[in-house]
């Protein structure tokens, strides 16, 4: 497993040059980064990106954990800093500080049953994962990849989705609202499940997507009997420090910037039911 990336100075944002700059769908866009040979980070982990003059945001590692010579990230512009970024060319710089923050236990799936559980643009900080597990089939018994989005033209990953397909990978893709041409499945993700083959004593989840949709399918799964102990889920909060000082991620107890953003299940099972947290 690859060792989390730590910054020797964290509050001092390195600059780096845009790439590449990859539109997914009408507000979603992959960005790549010159890593300027600092590249490592687990998959799950997350950056502090700052558009200069504008400000600063976390966003999860999207690309493959063992590639160097880039930083990928995928982003939708729906705030300030975002739409800034949406406007980024090859060359322009960019402020980056991390990588942060405790992701995917992937350690905790050898040997057994793994299901990656997409929602939406969740199937960004599931991406490093699955490409870390391609690399590695005999350390698991079986992957599937569960997605839900709100429409077909939400999916993000589309073509490499398809090839993940075409390499043996189970996929099974269902949205909320289809079209005439969509001929995948229509509904929640959670009906994705009877579709997925395995064997929930011997199990691990790991799911990132809306809260909502993180929590009911965590729910179905203890219901098919998959341990709560063997689910991880990945939260969001507005992060500033990304290191734990600020307390803007405060989630009761536990600062999500460097307790999470991945937590198991049964330690967050009780937040996760209450309003306004």
């Amino acid at each position: 497993m690859i060792a989390p990336a730590h910054h020797a100075a964290p509050m001092l944002p390195d600059v780096r040059r845009v790439l590449r700059v990859q539109g997914e769908t009408d507000d979603t866009f992959t960005l790549e980064l010159d890593s300027g040979g600092r590249s490592a980070f687990a998959p799950g982990q997350f950056n502090m990106l700052y558009v200069f003059g504008v400000g600063e945001v976390a966003i999860s590692l999207s690309g493959d954990p063992m590639s160097a010579g880039s930083l990928v990230h995928t982003i939708r512009a729906v705030g300030t800093v975002t739409s800034a970024m949406n406007q980024l060319r090859p060359g322009d710089a960019l402020g980056v500080r991390g990588p942060f923050g405790r992701g995917w236990p992937v350690e905790e799936a050898r040997g057994r049953d793994l299901l990656v559980i997409a929602g939406g643009l969740g199937m960004a900080p599931l991406r490093p994962l699955v490409y870390w597990v391609l690399r590695n089939p005999s350390a698991f018994r079986r992957l599937t990849l569960l997605y839900g989005s709100r429409t077909p033209e939400d999916l993000i990953f589309r073509e490499e989705i398809e090839e993940w397909r075409w390499r043996g990978l189970p996929v099974h893709i269902t949205v909320d609202r289809a079209s005439q041409k969509w001929t995948e499945h229509v509904g929640l993700v959670t009906k994705l499940l009877p579709l997925a083959q395995f064997e929930p004593a011997n199990t691990v989840a790991m799911i990132c997507g809306p809260e909502i949709m993180m929590r009911v399918t965590a729910q179905a799964l203890t219901q098919r009997g998959v341990s709560p102990e063997r689910i991880f889920l990945s939260l969001e909060r507005n992060m500033r420090c990304g290191v734990g000082l600020c307390g803007n991620c405060q989630y009761q107890s536990f600062f999500v910037c460097k307790d999470g953003p991945v937590h198991r299940f049964d330690t967050v099972q009780h937040l996760l039911d209450c309003q306004e947290i």
